[in-house]
């Protein structure tokens, strides 16, 4: 009984000296040493401990663990490796600053990649792109392009050249929520996709989530583009730009107070319509942007962000057809840091997405466009060594102007037309987990709960029994139905509210040193659609609430990967497994207008999708010779079937291909530097044709041979395939190495064998022979292009 005692005491004694060993908070912020930006997913990692963490959007970390004296170890693609080591006896606050990876100091050690705490991350399936690497991937007329970067990706896709948007993982492209600082950006693209709205100058950070979403983010189905602007540097005055062909850019930061606050005011113009009238041409087609951002840090707890972007396009043909639209984004932020482990970040923000457009051959004006107001606030709270919290809400009103026709001219005959504004609140709460629950098993989980309520509008149609489309079985077609009755709104009341849940779960479990397997599910849910029967969004297309006949979409994503690193780190290899089940997916029934129409209801049907495939990312992250080469295998389908017994559903109730399904998706990126003077890249595309519908058959009238189609057929056949190959050459004289003045050549060729890439085909009759014949219509062959890029 004694003995019981004694080993009793003893184990006791033993516990509470466990529980009592006591733990050490360290925490700070981690800079770029050159101009004071902050650091987004650095690695921070003490190998003794193997536990680790990393920086968050405004580049703050904290760890909690035992005091003692440890190696502690901060990896940043593009920078040095910094090794040192630290003495933990009490709550330590320390700021780290990198020095990009040229510079060579005696401080900083060039060691292996940090991959071990990447391999245990539990988020998957997220791609990121730093502004250097966007800037060396070859794109069209030598415009460095953070989308047409994406699409070199495994699992993102575009609908073609000149084609605006991206497509992720069989998504459509009004499934990305795209944010810039945190503001959503609902056209991600200048002169109707030739170039995007993000100055590369500008950009610090990109990240593109496709699966495994954490809780923080919602309102879209597919991904989040998640991009930071640079906070402007707060050491010295620096000028950047670039001369192009068609287009220029220039960005001008520096302090306001030295170490304290700093400004950045960036910009871009395309100027090749300024040539035109020397050809006796006076059609138009530019964009100019402007991004700004003003940051003040009052001390080492509180720091105040403003930081704006502008951008428009204008196409004309001559001055009978003008049309403009742009973006304009105001965001203020304050971070605020409670404690040394609670980090808070609230936000005000402002976006509008607007579309203009003049007619003067007709004698109107069009006018359109969507508004919303988002306050949020996070929270990244770090609780212990093995949990990160983050939490908090967010709440967006919209304003919805599908147009408004203006006569312009007095002998026009247009009458005056307002479509009806629609209205919307969207509030969200999430809460998310980052648990360790051993070495070799970490889990991320988290719920979002979101409401959204469409508001009362002017006028709301009613349909007898519900119906806004109904079936006509004697000509076998779907028909708008006649509304039987109209009743208007105040904008408090509600006409329909939503609330969902959306879980998440990603979890990682190490299998060695070098390899991991990851799963993920999340649900979401979007309440803003895209009404777009294209392949491709135009500014034209016009954005509706879900509400009386609109459902919301919802997603279930499932995904399985295996990561694995070779020669430490040197080499990577991401394989992912994928299957998307998409409710309430919306349909278009044969013949649809969408341009104009105030009863957009009575045009669509809710259908289904799914989406499923493989992807393969392998990467050479270190030498002279770096790239990657991805590839993904997948499908993309949608199911719209009857109502009732009698209703065939479209395309007979059968699974069609979505326009933005691509079978195989192969791409390499290849870069090589020979040496400080000259660095080459590549880039291979290769993408199955976009699906498309060709002619049946043909019948004469009035002595023309017009195509028929089969409208039960949908996606049917397919364009040709896709594929390019683009190379360019940077130089980078000599001469630069000692003065402040630096400059570079880059010199490109898009499309190196001129390849003519199908835009689309049209089957006219040919007015020779008077045959129906398929006119292929192609955007870019070869395209030479020339960029003189420069910073003092």
């Amino acid at each position: 009984m004694l003995r019981k005692k004694q080993l009793f005491v003893f184990f006791l004694f033993l516990g509470l000296s466990i529980l009592g060993q006591e733990k050490i908070t360290l925490s700070g912020t981690v800079y770029d040493n050159t101009n004071n930006e902050t650091l987004i997913g650095v690695s921070i990692y003490f190998p003794e401990l193997n536990a680790g963490t990393t920086t968050n959007e405004y580049g703050f970390y904290s760890i909690t663990i035992p005091q003692g004296n440890y190696k502690i170890q901060l990896s940043y693609l593009g920078y040095a490796t910094l090794l040192e080591t630290i003495n933990l006896s009490e709550k330590t606050t320390k700021n780290f600053k990198l020095f990009e990876a040229t510079e060579s100091l005696n401080e900083i050690v060039i060691e292996s990649n940090i991959e071990k705490l990447n391999l245990k991350t539990p988020q998957m399936s997220v791609n990121k792109l730093t502004s250097s690497t966007i800037k060396q991937i070859p794109v069209v007329l030598g415009e460095a392009d953070i989308i047409k970067s994406l699409i070199l990706l495994p699992g993102v896709t575009s609908a073609g050249e000149g084609a605006s948007g991206f497509n992720v993982r069989g998504g459509a492209a009004d499934q990305n929520l795209i944010l810039l600082d945190e503001a959503i950006v609902f056209n991600s693209s200048h002169l109707f996709g030739f170039f995007s709205v993000f100055n590369p100058d500008v950009i610090k950070d990109v990240r593109l989530y496709k699966g495994g979403i954490p809780a923080k983010y919602g309102g879209r189905l597919s991904s989040v583009l998640d991009i930071y602007q640079k906070e402007g540097n707060s050491k010295d005055f620096k000028v950047t730009g670039g001369v192009g062909l068609v287009s220029s850019r220039l960005l001008i930061e520096g302090p306001l107070e030295k170490e304290k606050s700093s400004f950045l005011i960036g910009g871009r113009s395309s100027y090749a319509h300024i040539f035109l009238p020397l050809f006796d041409n006076d059609n138009k087609a530019y964009f100019y942007d402007v991004n700004t951002k003003i940051n003040y840090r009052f001390n080492d707890k509180n720091n105040l962000f403003l930081s704006t972007y502008f951008g428009k396009d204008v196409f004309g043909l001559s001055d009978n057809f003008v049309n403009d639209y742009g973006n304009t984004v105001v965001n203020l932020r304050w971070n605020h840091l409670f404690t040394d482990k609670l980090f808070s970040n609230l936000s005000l923000i402002y976006s509008d997405y607007f579309y203009g457009l003049i007619l003067d051959f007709v004698g109107f004006e069009w006018d359109s466009g969507i508004t919303n107001f988002n306050l949020k606030y996070d929270f990244n709270h770090y609780v212990s060594e093995k949990v990160k919290l983050s939490y908090g809400i967010n709440n967006i009103y919209i304003k919805f102007n599908p147009g408004e026709i203006i006569p312009n001219r007095e002998d026009s005959g247009i009458v005056a037309e307002k479509l009806i504004d629609k209205y919307a609140n969207e509030f969200a709460a999430y809460i998310d987990a980052e648990h360790k629950i051993s070495d070799n098993f970490r889990l991320q989980y988290g719920v979002r709960f979101s409401n959204f309520t469409r508001l009362g509008q002017d006028e709301l149609n009613n349909y007898a029994n519900d119906q806004a489309v109904v079936y006509n079985s004697e000509f076998k077609k779907y028909e708008s139905a006649e509304a039987t009755g109209v009743e208007n709104y105040k904008r408090s009341d509600v006409l329909a509210s939503f609330n969902n849940l959306e879980p998440r779960v990603s979890m990682s479990y190490i299998l060695d040193d070098n390899s991991s397997i990851k799963a993920s599910y999340n649900r979401m849910v979007q309440y803003l659609h895209l009404l777009s029967n294209t392949s491709s969004p135009t500014p034209l297309d016009v954005w509706t609430p879900s509400g009386t006949f609109v459902k919301p979409q919802q997603l279930n994503q499932y995904a399985v990967g295996y990561f694995k690193s070779f020669n430490e780190g040197r080499y990577t290899l991401e394989t992912e497994t994928f299957y998307k089940d998409i409710s309430n997916r919306i349909d278009y029934i044969n013949g649809a207008n969408l341009i104009a129409n105030n009863e957009i209801e009575t045009i669509i049907l809710n259908g289904k999708a799914r989406a499923y495939g493989l992807e393969m990312l392998f990467k050479k992250n270190e030498g002279k010779f770096q790239g990657w080469l991805s590839y993904t295998l997948s499908k993309s389908e949608q199911l719209t079937a009857g109502r009732t017994a009698e209703e065939p559903g479209i395309n007979n109730g059968e699974w069609y291909s979505t326009p933005y399904d691509k079978t195989h998706d192969f791409s390499v990126n290849a870069s090589y530097k020979l040496n400080d003077k000259w660095k080459f890249n590549s880039n291979f595309v290769f993408q199955t044709g976009q699906p498309t519908n060709y002619p049946v058959g043909q019948y004469e009238y009035q002595g023309l041979n017009v195509p028929i189609y089969d409208d039960n057929r949908r996606n049917s056949d397919r364009l040709p395939n896709y594929h390019r190959l683009d190379i360019s050459a940077t130089l980078n004289p000599k001469k630069n190495k000692n003065r402040k003045w630096q400059g570079e050549w880059v010199f490109g060729i898009y499309n190196v064998y001129g390849r003519q890439n199908a835009a689309s085909l049209a089957f006219t009759q040919n007015q020779e022979t008077f045959r129906n014949e398929a006119v292929q219509t192609s955007i870019f062959g070869l395209v030479p292009s020339v960029t003189y890029n420069f910073k003092f």
